[in-house]
């Protein structure tokens, strides 16, 4: 029986959080079960947020998918929500096809989990219906954000960005002042708070707290790329302190 997995992600170069977030995430799940990881990377350049950014940025992810590959890990992470969104409605599938296919054609059969997908994933395991969120990204692309995610059948019923265009910034927030952020939202007949949909802007610390505070699932981009990781790796979707999703029930 398998117990030793090889966890790769694609990541932004300015990205300093997936690399953070998803090892505490799986190293807590240590804690619990057998399972163990190692981490692996690599990066696509990119130091500011806008459109024109993220479209070269995303040209670079191929490359990125050889190179794990080579590694031969256990499952691929595309750690940047924001650049697949603003590629196209439904880009994200397009995207985990066209990096699986370069995986087979370097001779590897490896599952592609982006984040923009897990999170529609995710919020689809909650059952969610009606969500409030919160990111960093500047208007135009945190509108560009809102519209992918009700094109996939769910409702915003309220958001607020906090406009960074400075990828290093955002990874400098304190997760604490999401606590603020999330209860200032209209939270009436949200079924779940989306509390950072940005795998850049830290949110992990605070995630458990807030979710008993406010009464309903909390989740980020980091902790549904985390459940669909383990999900296609046919493991248990159980990670401690890290909200409803990784609660072991879905």
């Amino acid at each position: 029986m398998k117990v030793n997995y090889k966890i790769g992600q694609i990541v932004p170069s300015s990205n300093v959080t997936m690399e953070t977030e998803i090892p505490a995430m799986l190293k807590a799940r240590e804690s619990i079960l057998p399972e163990r990881f190692t981490f692996h990377s690599s990066r696509m350049r990119m130091k500011s947020v806008t459109k024109k950014e993220l479209i070269k940025m995303d040209a670079e992810s191929d490359r990125c998918t050889y190179e794990l590959s080579d590694a031969r890990v256990d499952v691929i992470g595309y750690a940047c929500l924001v650049a697949i969104m603003s590629m196209g409605m439904g880009y994200h599938r397009e995207s985990e096809l066209r990096l699986a296919n370069c995986a087979k054609e370097n001779e590897a059969t490896i599952p592609i989990v982006t984040s923009a997908g897990a999170l529609i994933e995710g919020l689809h395991a909650l059952g969610a219906k009606n969500i409030a969120m919160l990111s960093p990204y500047m208007k135009p692309l945190a509108k560009t954000v809102v519209k992918y995610i009700e094109s996939e059948g769910f409702n915003i019923n309220d958001w607020h960005t906090l406009e960074i265009p400075d990828n290093l910034v955002v990874a400098s927030q304190d997760p604490e002042n999401l606590i603020q952020y999330a209860e200032n939202l209209n939270l009436d007949g949200v079924d779940v708070l989306v509390v950072s949909a940005c795998v850049q802007m830290p949110s992990l610390d605070i995630i458990a707290r807030l979710q008993e505070r406010i009464n309903i699932p909390v989740i980020s981009a980091a902790v549904c790329t985390t459940y669909c990781m383990l999900k296609a790796l046919n493991l248990e979707t159980k990670v401690p302190n890290a909200g409803a999703l990784l609660s072991g029930n879905y």
